[in-house]
């Protein structure tokens, strides 16, 4: 699907969005329903990860494809190892199976699991036999992907002897650890962390408990870029979030204060108002707890024609794309002066931007949601538009919502 955006009739934007669950929250319940069906869910997101989760969790033997779904990959390698007596061929898409996987592999190797490489060592597709782990300590790399160490954890209180898991060398992505580690409290699983050591106390069952997911602040993101690039006095009101989120793109408020956007929070919603024009003329921000919001930063800085330098980005080189080629590409594209290593980005100010540009997406639902606000200043086409419905199905009939001229090519 390839979709001509053109802007709104006017850059003056009212509007009232609701947004569906967080992606990373309802995954990560999903796995820990599947441990505990005493578990029920409410707000459970819409996306494609979702579905994909579910559908793999309720797959006893055989081959589980989970496509383009990162989260689930790393997510159901830990909880089909841990699952005696079941036996899966865990694959996804080309993409999923250039992307690295041996750090989790060797860590669930070492409690007692039983995994082989179908193809290259380090990566997808997965052998899995599940059996009853008789280990209850190991050791991962503190810099790696947060998914990783999710992946042990919401495991960890189904095995026998609980789980220590220690972080070796500097941790990063620690609000989606502590994600984790908030809603295993949630359903009363016991844990700690302390120091670069985290504990999870094993727990047979679990009461009757409803759980409510936020929704996804990723998402809000796109909208946070929208009532930036738009005029003053622009008011989106978004649903459902709250203001001590578990979520580290939970930042999004604090740094598009920087840009001219206020939060306001509100009974469970934010909403989002332009009250000034951004007086930086470089944004300088280390994401390494939220990389997921690097893509809209990035563009939201060449719209406003302001410079940004980004670092603690040295995940998203094995993401859905390399995330960092990616923007280096399409921005050059626009007029942007760019430059990119394997962990920054940094854009120089720049009131040029190119129009009619087609943005290539890359298989990559971020790709194409961080640069759609970019219509507010430029009309564009966008190339595999269909990709958002990886995270956010509803993505293109809410920006009409808001007015956003938007032609199917």
């Amino acid at each position: 699907m390839k979709l001509r955006l053109r802007p709104p009739p006017q850059n003056l934007l009212k509007a009232k969005i609701k947004i569906t669950g967080s992606k990373s929250e309802s995954n990560r319940l999903l796995l820990l329903q599947a441990l505990y069906p005493t578990i029920e869910i409410e707000n459970l997101s819409n996306s494609d990860d979702a579905q994909v989760m579910q559908k793999g969790l309720q797959i006893k033997n055989g081959t589980v494809d989970i496509h383009h779904a990162g989260t689930a990959m790393r997510f159901l390698t830990g909880y089909f190892a841990s699952q005696k007596g079941r036996e899966v061929i865990l694959t996804g898409s080309q993409r999923m199976t250039e992307r690295p996987i041996g750090v989790l592999v060797d860590a669930l190797r070492s409690l007692g699991a039983n995994i082989e490489y179908v193809q290259n060592d380090g990566y997808p597709p997965l052998k899995i036999k599940g059996q009853k782990f008789t280990k209850n300590k190991v050791g991962i790399p503190a810099n790696i992907s947060s998914q990783y160490i999710s992946s042990l954890l919401m495991i960890g209180s189904s095995l026998p002897n609980g789980l220590e898991l220690e972080l070796v060398g500097k941790i990063t992505s620690v609000p989606y650890i502590r994600m984790t580690l908030s809603l295993l409290d949630q359903i009363g699983v016991e844990n700690s962390f302390e120091g670069n050591v985290i504990t999870v106390a094993h727990k047979t069952s679990v009461e009757k408990t409803k759980l409510v997911v936020e929704s996804d602040w990723s998402s809000a993101s796109y909208f946070y870029s929208v009532v930036a690039l738009s005029e003053a006095g622009s008011e989106i009101t978004l649903s459902s979030y709250k203001k001590n989120s578990l979520q580290g793109d939970s930042v999004l408020s604090e740094i598009y204060r920087d840009l001219g956007v206020e939060t306001v929070f509100q009974e469970n919603e934010i909403v989002l108002k332009k009250v000034s024009d951004c007086q930086l003329s470089t944004l300088d921000r280390e994401l390494s707890n939220a990389p997921d919001i690097a893509q809209t930063i990035a563009v939201t800085c060449f719209g406003l024609g302001m410079g940004c330098y980004l670092t603690g980005l040295h995940t998203l080189k094995i993401k859905e794309t390399d995330r960092l080629a990616a923007l280096n590409t399409e921005l050059s594209k626009l007029g942007a002066e760019i430059s990119v290593t394997d962990k920054s980005l940094m854009i120089h100010p720049s009131k040029e931007i190119k129009n009619g540009i087609s943005i290539d997406t890359y298989n990559d639902h971020r790709m194409a949601m961080a640069f759609a606000p970019l219509t507010l200043k430029t009309s564009l086409i966008i190339n595999d538009a269909g990709v958002v419905s990886k995270s956010y199905p509803d993505f293109w009939e809410d920006l009409k919502s808001l007015q956003f001229d938007i032609e199917s090519l």
